[in-house]
């Protein structure tokens, strides 16, 4: 009993720091849309995460079965989840970089006539986020299988990480709109992601704990220079 509980509150914190870069990305898109529906965004967003992660973790054997080879590239044995994770990096680096080049562009006031910056329909965020939502799904559900076999844990565990995302991605959203280096900053830590995923993909594994670390020092700093302009 002792180790399910370890278990479970392990894998639960593992759920919720993963859902951080999801969250991110989340508040991001949402914040380009009229303050009235980004609730609703977000909610659906999130509720979408967790609707996508509970349909891998009932189908298991099936998501196994993406880590078996399919073809070989320079020695380099590419699987299902491979091609996944590498397509899901790929779209992080090109949306990452063109919102932090429209960012820029309306900040210095450079659209050449146009605003770059208007707000994208609902349906095409919530669309941009469910295909993110697939990826970091399916890397959230490895690492979900890596902890525990215990299927009730698994859904306890991921249920309670989205609740804790939905509680938080509103005042996360407030913050990263609140202050433009937060938002750039937010934009590189995707971008890191996404090199990330597509080194995984390639074969390179870089520990995760090295990105979030390197992360959290960036916001630390980030936080002191915002305290002091504060001041």
């Amino acid at each position: 009993m002792m180790e399910l509980a370890l278990a479970f509150l392990t894998l639960t914190f593992l759920e919720i720091v993963l859902g951080v870069d999801n969250i991110i990305f989340i508040s991001i898109l949402t914040n380009k849309l009229d303050a009235s529906i980004r609730p609703r965004a977000r909610f659906l967003g999130i509720a979408l995460a967790l609707v996508f992660r509970i349909i891998m973790l009932i189908s298991i054997t099936w998501i196994m079965q993406f880590k078996e080879p399919l073809f070989s590239v320079l020695d380099h044995a590419v699987s299902g989840r491979d091609l996944i994770l590498f397509a899901g990096g790929f779209f992080l680096l090109f949306k990452s970089t063109k919102e932090i080049f429209e960012l820029m562009e309306t900040r210095e006031g450079i659209d050449n006539g146009k605003n770059v910056n208007v707000a994208k329909q609902f349906a095409g965020i919530i669309v941009q986020i469910a295909l993110l939502d697939i990826v970091f799904s399916f890397d959230s559900i490895l690492t979900a299988i890596g902890m525990t076999q215990n299927l009730p844990i698994m859904i306890a565990a991921i249920v309670i990480s989205m609740v804790v995302m939905l509680l938080f991605s509103g005042r996360i959203a407030g913050i990263i709109e609140k202050h433009p280096s937060l938002q750039i900053l937010a934009l590189a830590f995707l971008i890191l992601i996404g090199v990330m995923l597509i080194a995984d993909a390639s074969g390179y594994h870089v520990p995760k704990a090295y990105i979030y670390v390197a992360i959290g020092f960036s916001l630390g700093v980030e936080a002191l220079n915002i305290r002091s302009k504060k001041r």
